[in-house]
C-alpha cells in the first residue's frame, strides 16, 4: 500500500511538472511571438496608411463631410409642399365678443361664442381637426439655389477632407525623415563615443606608463564626456521625434522603429518639367471650392429677395358642446368630441415680403464681398504657392550637390582622423590635433546623413507645392 501511494505522489508530481513545464513553454512561446512584433520596424507607407486611418483629425473632417450631405438632403426637401395636419381637444367657455385681435407670439387663442350681457364661466369640450397643404411651385429658382448652396458647401467639405489627408500625408513623410535621420545620428553618437572610449583607454595607457602626459588623459576623459553628452542630446532628439511622428499615425508608439527604406542608398532623380502651378493642387482646389461655395451663397440670397407663389388647400372639421340654435350647451364631456361641421377652402397665394428685401439685399453685397475676399485669398495662395515650388527645385538642386559632396568630405576626414592618430603615436603631434581630427570626423559623419536627408525633405517640398505626392513616392519604389 505505501509503495502504491508513493508510486501515485510521484505521479501527480511528475505531472505538475509537466503540467508547469507546458505553461512555461506556452508563456514563452507567445513572448517569442510577440518580441519582434514590437520591435518590427515600419515603413513609410505603412505610416501614411495608419496615419490617414486612425487620426482623430481626419475622422472630424469625414463627420463634416456627413453632415454636409444631410444638410444637402435636407435642402431637397423644400421642393416637397408643406403638409401640416392636427386633432385637439379642448375645454372652454364661449364669452366672444364681435371683432378681430392679433394673436400672441407662440400661439393665437380663437374667440367663439354669442353676445350675453354676462359672462358664464362654466366650459364644456370641444374638438377640432385639421389639414393644411402649402406648396410653393413659383419660387423664381430660390429653392434650386438653395440646392446649389447646400451642393457647393458638399463640395467645399470633401475638398477639405482631401486637403487635409494630403497636408497630413506630408506632415507624416517630413516626420518620417527627421526621425529617420535622427535614428542615423544616433548611430553616428554612439560609434563617436565608442572610438572616444578606446581612445581614452590608449591614452590612459600610456599615461600609465609615464610615455604620456597626464595632461593627455585629462583630455582624453574630456573628450569621452563630450562624445557621452551628445549622444544623450542626440537620443533625446531621436525620442522626441519618435513621439510625433507616432502622434500624427493616431497613436502614440515610445518605442517604434522605422525602416531606411532607400532614402540612404539612393538619391531621388530632378527631371520635372512644370513650370506652373496644376490647379488640380489640393491647397487651390480648396480655396476655389470656398469661392464656389460663396457665390452660391449670395446667388441663393438673391433668389430669396423674389415673390413666390403657392398652391394651398385646407380641410377642417369642429366640434363643440355649444349648440348653434342659441346660448344653450351641455355640460356633459362627450357633447362637444364629436365634429358637428365641416368645411375645405383652397386657392392660390402670392406672397412677396417686401420689407425683408430690404435685408436681403445688405446680406446679397456682403456675401458679395466674401466671394471677392476669397478670390483674393486664392490668388495670394496660388502666389505663394509659386514662390515654394521654386524655392524648393533651388534648395533640392544645391542639396543634390551637397549630397554629392558629402562623401568626399567623410573620407576626407577619415584620412587626416588616420593620420593625426599615427602621427600622434609617433610623437610627431600633439593631442589637440589628434582631437580636432576626431571632431571633424564626427562631424563629417553627421553632415553626410544630414545632406542626404535634407535632398529627401527638399523633394518632399517640392511634391507639396506641386500638390502631388506621386513626385515623391514614386522615388522610392
Amino acid at each position: 500500500m505505501k509503495q502504491a501511494r508513493d508510486q501515485e505522489i510521484r505521479q501527480q508530481t511528475v505531472g505538475g511538472r509537466r503540467r508547469s513545464r507546458t505553461v512555461w513553454l506556452l508563456l514563452l512561446g507567445a513572448g517569442l511571438l510577440a518580441k519582434p512584433a514590437a520591435g518590427q520596424s515600419i515603413n513609410l507607407n505603412q505610416a501614411i496608411e495608419q496615419g490617414t486611418q486612425a487620426y482623430p483629425f481626419l475622422k472630424s473632417k469625414q463627420a463634416e463631410i456627413q453632415s454636409a450631405e444631410k444638410r444637402l438632403q435636407s435642402g431637397r426637401t423644400e421642393f416637397l409642399p408643406s403638409i401640416i395636419v392636427q386633432d385637439q381637444y379642448t375645454y372652454g367657455t364661449s364669452n366672444g365678443l364681435n371683432g378681430s385681435f392679433f394673436p400672441n407670439e407662440g400661439a393665437a387663442m380663437g374667440t367663439s361664442g354669442g353676445i350675453r350681457p354676462e359672462n358664464i364661466y362654466r366650459g364644456t369640450t370641444g374638438s377640432f381637426a385639421s389639414a393644411i397643404i402649402d406648396w410653393r411651385i413659383v419660387n423664381f429658382g430660390r429653392v434650386k439655389a438653395s440646392v446649389k448652396a447646400a451642393e457647393a458647401d458638399l463640395n467645399r467639405s470633401q475638398t477639405d477632407y482631401e486637403n487635409e489627408i494630403f497636408q497630413h500625408q506630408i506632415r507624416i513623410i517630413d516626420a518620417y525623415l527627421t526621425l529617420l535621420v535622427n535614428q542615423k545620428l544616433v548611430d553616428v553618437q554612439r560609434a563617436n563615443l565608442q572610438r572616444a572610449q578606446t581612445f581614452k583607454k590608449v591614452i590612459d595607457a600610456g599615461v600609465s606608463s609615464g610615455m604620456r602626459a597626464g595632461v593627455d588623459s585629462s583630455l582624453a576623459t574630456a573628450e569621452a564626456v563630450r562624445a557621452r553628452l551628445q549622444l544623450l542630446e542626440s537620443e533625446q532628439r531621436e525620442q522626441v521625434q519618435r513621439l510625433r511622428l507616432s502622434e500624427l499615425m493616431g497613436q502614440v508608439q515610445p518605442g517604434m522603429r522605422i525602416d531606411s527604406m532607400r532614402f540612404y542608398t539612393t538619391l531621388p532623380q530632378t527631371t520635372f518639367q512644370s513650370d506652373s502651378i496644376s490647379p488640380k493642387n489640393p491647397v487651390l482646389r480648396l480655396f476655389q471650392s470656398q469661392i464656389n461655395l460663396s457665390s452660391a451663397r449670395s446667388t441663393a440670397l438673391q433668389r430669396s429677395m423674389l415673390p413666390s407663389v403657392s398652391l394651398v388647400g385646407g380641410g377642417w372639421a369642429r366640434g363643440s358642446g355649444f349648440t348653434n340654435a342659441d346660448d344653450t350647451f351641455s355640460m356633459n364631456f362627450n357633447q362637444g368630441l364629436g365634429y358637428q361641421s365641416y368645411n375645405y377652402l383652397f386657392g392660390v397665394v402670392a406672397r412677396w415680403n417686401l420689407t425683408n428685401t430690404l435685408r436681403l439685399k445688405h446680406d446679397y453685397r456682403a456675401e458679395q464681398f466674401q466671394v471677392e475676399r476669397f478670390r483674393q485669398l486664392y490668388n495670394d495662395q496660388q502666389l505663394r504657392i509659386t514662390r515654394q515650388n521654386r524655392e524648393a527645385e533651388t534648395q533640392l538642386l544645391l542639396g543634390l550637390e551637397q549630397a554629392r559632396q558629402a562623401p568626399v568630405q567623410l573620407r576626407a576626414a577619415r584620412q587626416a582622423y588616420n593620420q593625426a592618430q599615427a602621427r600622434y603615436q609617433n610623437g610627431l603631434a600633439d593631442l589637440p590635433t589628434l582631437l580636432q581630427s576626431f571632431v571633424t570626423l564626427n562631424r563629417a559623419e553627421i553632415d553626410g546623413y544630414v545632406a542626404t536627408s535634407n535632398v529627401w525633405r527638399f523633394l518632399l517640398l517640392k511634391a507639396a507645392a506641386e500638390g502631388d505626392l506621386s513626385i515623391f513616392m514614386n522615388q522610392i519604389k
